[in-house]
Order: structure tokens, then sequence, then C-alpha cells
């Protein structure tokens, strides 16, 4: 049981009992299993708050008197936030080593692809859709990286803020990526136009109905409610579709095997963000206070962003129809 400002009344060394504070190697916290993870160790309590430790009440507060991180920054409620673990176990040093990895993955690709001149087998239907519905595709894929950028600002746990920063650091590698490798190609193929995947993002309109789910998501004020609309609705009806369904099932037949090899990284990071959004949406869904009222929260997120994934979803058909 972690030590609260209730229990403690004091900061002094000896004070407050908690798990292991007999011990020459303790921990402040309960782990998830029989002993703590490394992830553990770097994330749990390292965002403290007034309930737990912080006797003397926020070190730093907001002008309007709120504290460094509120409860009221999402509707939905939680008897102890500090409850969740990601199942990724991911933190700073073990997210950093795995960008890298498939940074060095995807460019190797690109450079050996590039070198046996691979791009100009492409067939050339396959190239324009790479120039403008690859090229759209990577704004919907940074318009919800910068959402959950903002996003994991505003959760009351350090587990909670890291789950969304690294959910939104795969967003924005993978936009970052398209960018890269279609300005690379491009320089292999005549009459390349980089200008044409912006160009279809604003005016195409089957593109419009995937802004408009976007652009909601990105405007939303509660940072729980982006991250369950991104990885509980819009990515397996839109996200998926478009990836999985679309570009990396027809390449192939188009004569491209690299694009594939780019965009499948991207499926590994969203089981991993799924996961863990699974995770926190059951804890509070089957909180024993707060569950009802959860569940209801959540069924208008589904009906609210569902409706606009169905949208653009419809939306999109034309592209692989």
């Amino acid at each position: 049981m972690p030590a609260i400002s209730s229990s403690v009344g004091s900061g002094a060394a000896g004070a407050a009992l908690f798990a292991d504070s007999d011990s020459r190697k303790y921990r402040y916290f309960d782990p998830k299993g029989q002993r703590a993870t490394h992830y553990e160790d770097m994330t749990v309590d390292v965002q403290p708050d007034p309930e737990r430790y912080l006797i003397q009440d926020w070190i730093i507060s907001f002008a309007d008197g709120k504290g460094a991180y509120v409860k009221q920054n999402t509707a939905a409620q939680s008897s102890n936030w500090h409850t969740f673990r990601a199942p990724d176990q991911e933190w700073e040093r073990t997210h950093y080593q795995r960008q890298s990895k498939i940074e060095t993955m995807v460019q190797s690709v690109i450079n050996n692809a590039r070198k046996s001149g691979a791009p100009k087998t492409f067939d050339k239907a396959w190239v324009k859709i790479l120039q403008t519905q690859l090229g759209a595709w990577k704004h919907a894929e940074f318009g919800l990286g910068t959402s959950l950028m903002q996003a994991q600002r505003y959760g009351y746990t350090q587990m909670i803020n890291n789950a969304t920063l690294t959910n939104s650091s795969y967003k924005l590698r993978l936009a970052q990526d398209i960018t890269l490798y279609l300005a690379e190609i491009g320089m292999d193929l005549s009459g390349w136009d980089d200008e044409l995947g912006k160009k279809t993002w604003l005016e195409d309109k089957n593109w419009q109905g995937t802004r408009e789910a976007v652009e909601t998501i990105m405007g939303a004020t509660d940072y729980l409610e982006q991250y369950f609309a991104i990885n509980i609705v819009f990515e397996p009806l839109v996200g998926e579709a478009f990836r999985s369904g679309f570009l990396m099932q027809i390449a192939a037949a188009n004569h491209d095997f690299i694009t594939p090899a780019v965009i499948s990284a991207a499926e590994a990071d969203y089981e991993r963000n799924l996961a863990n959004t699974i995770d926190l949406i059951h804890l509070l869904a089957n909180d024993e206070k707060h569950g009802a009222t959860n569940k209801k929260l959540f069924q208008g997120w589904v009906k609210k962003h569902g409706a606009l994934a169905d949208k653009a979803a419809t939306g999109l058909q034309p592209i692989w129809s």
C-alpha cells in the first residue's frame, strides 16, 4: 500500500511505511506481479501527486490554482489512476532503442532498393497512387501523432503519459518515414510531384471524411477521448484498412516490394498501442466505483467517432475498389 499524505503527516526519513520500507533495497509501490519490472521501477511514481507522497500539496501550480496534473483533464474517472501498467512496458530507453532499430531497417530497405533500381519497375498507375494516396495518408498519421503529443501532457500518471507519448512518437515517425520514402524514390522517377499528396488530402472528396475524422480527434479537449478514438475506433476502421488491407496487399502486384516494408513497422506499432489502450480502458470500465459511468462515456465516444470513421472508410473505398 503506497504511503499517502493523510497516513504519514511527515516528510522525515522512516516516517512512512510502504512495500519494502524495512529493506535495504525497497520500492515505494506495489508491483503488478510478484516482482517489480524494470519498466515499473522507471515509471511508477515518477509523477507523484498529493495523494501519493506530496504531503505539501503540488510543488508547482497554475495561476488558476490547479495543480501540475488534475484528474479533471478527462471525463473518465478512476478509483486509482496509478493501477495502470502498459503491457508493452515501454519507457524512454526501450522506446529510443526500438525506434532506432526501425529507422535503421527502413533506411536500409530504401537504400538497397534504390541501388538496384527497384522504383523504376513500379507499375505507372501505382506510382500515381503512391504520390496521391500514400502522400495523403502521411497527413492523417501526422494529425493523429500531434493529437497524442498534446494528449500526453494531461494524463494523471507517468504510466498513462508514457503510453500516450510513445503512441504519438510512433505516429510521427511513420509520417516522417513516408515523407522521406516518397521524396527519395521520387528522385528516381521522372515527373514525380511531391505536392500531390497534400493536394489530395486537402481537395480530393474521397479524403474529406478522413480529414474530418482526424481533425475532430485533434479538436477534442479530453486526452483520454483522443487516445480512445484513435486506437479503439479510427485505427481498426480506417488505419488498418488503408495500411494493411490496401497498401501492403496490393503493392506486390504492382512490382512494389519496398512500400510494404516501410509500412510494416506501423502494424507492429499498432499492436502495442492497441494492447495498451485496451488494458487502460478495461481497468476504467471495470472500476468498482466508476465502471458504469465510464462505460456510458465510452459508448458515447464510440458513437461519436465511430460515425466519422465509418464515413471516412466509405469515402476511401473507391481507392481500393
